[in-house]
C-alpha cells in the first residue's frame, strides 16, 4: 500500500455487507489498514471471524442477513455503536442466479433482486441519517455484465443495471445532505459467488476465469484487492458523486483479440 494512503481513514466507520469473503473481506482489511473502524456483516459465521481475526479489533463482525428488515436494523446500530457513527456503506452483499431465459423461475428472479438490489436500496435508507451527519457516502458493486453480454446471465445482469441505475438517482436524491453514492464495476474477479450459488465446482470456476483472462483488454482477470482499490478512492473522493468506475481491465471495451 503507497505511504501517503496510510491511515486516510482514522476517525471513520465503514459498513460492509458481504464482508466474509471476497471484495467485501478484501475492502475491509483495507480500509481498516488505513486506519477505519470497520463492521462487516454476512450469513456465515466462520467466513466473518475469519476476517475478523485478521483484522483485529478494529473490526466487528455480525452475522445477519440483510434481506431482512431486523436485521438490516441490527447491522447499522452495530456499525454506529462500533465506529462511534457511520462513514460509509458498501453495499456489496449479492448472489447469483443463471439459467436460459425459458427455463427461469419467478421465485428465484425474485429471491435474487432482493438479494442484490432491494437490501442495498432498504440499507441505504437506513444509512442515511448517519451519513449525513459525516456528509459519508454508499458504494454499491455493479459487474461488466452490463457492458457485456454473456448468455444465461440474464438474471444477474438485471439485478446489477438496477444498481447502476439506482446509483445515479441516490446520487442526485442525497446530493442535498452532502452524501455521496458510487458505484464499482468490476470485471472477471475470482470469488466465491458461483460456487456458493451451486453453479460452478472450484474446478470449474478456476476454468472459467481462465478462459474469461484473453476477453480483458490487459490480458488477465483481476483481483479482489484491486477492486478493493477502487471502492476505497470512491470512499474518499470529495467531489465525486454518481460515478460508475469500470475497474474491469478492459472487459467492458468488448476486445476480440482479431
Amino acid at each position: 500500500m503507497d505511504k501517503q494512503f496510510i491511515g486516510q481513514f482514522i476517525g471513520q466507520s465503514f459498513l460492509i455487507t458481504g464482508g466474509g469473503s471476497g471484495i467485501g473481506a478484501a475492502t475491509a482489511r483495507m480500509l481498516a489498514a488505513q486506519g477505519a473502524r470497520i463492521t462487516i456483516c454476512g450469513r456465515r459465521a466462520n467466513k466473518l471471524d475469519d476476517v475478523k481475526d485478521t483484522i483485529g479489533e478494529a473490526c466487528c463482525a455480525v452475522v445477519a442477513d440483510v434481506t431482512d428488515d431486523n436485521a438490516r436494523v441490527s447491522v447499522i446500530e452495530a456499525a454506529v455503536k462500533h465506529g462511534n457513527g457511520l462513514s460509509g456503506l458498501i453495499n456489496n452483499a449479492g448472489n447469483m442466479y443463471r439459467g436460459a431465459i425459458e427455463t427461469l423461475k419467478q421465485d428465484r428472479l425474485l429471491e435474487l433482486f432482493n438479494q442484490n438490489v432491494v437490501a442495498g436500496m432498504m440499507l441505504s435508507g437506513l444509512a442515511v441519517p448517519h451519513l449525513e451527519k459525516t456528509a459519508g457516502s454508499i458504494v454499491f458493486i455493479g459487474s461488466a455484465h452490463t457492458r457485456r453480454a454473456f448468455p444465461g446471465a440474464s438474471p444477474y445482469a438485471a439485478t446489477k443495471s438496477a444498481v447502476q441505475t439506482l446509483t445515479k438517482v441516490l446520487a442526485a436524491e442525497l446530493g442535498d445532505k452532502s452524501i455521496r453514492v458510487n458505484c464499482v464495476i468490476p470485471g472477471a474477479v475470482p470469488t466465491e459467488i458461483n460456487q456458493r450459488a451451486g453453479i460452478f465446482t472450484e474446478e470449474e470456476a478456476a476454468e472459467r476465469y481462465e478462459a474469461l483472462a484473453p476477453l480483458h483488454a490487459l490480458g488477465r482477470v483481476g483481483s479482489v484487492e484491486e477492486v478493493a482499490e477502487a471502492i476505497s478512492f470512491l470512499l474518499s473522493s470529495p467531489w465525486t458523486t454518481g460515478a460508475l468506475l469500470d475497474v474491469d481491465g478492459g472487459l467492458g471495451l468488448g476486445l476480440t483479440n482479431q
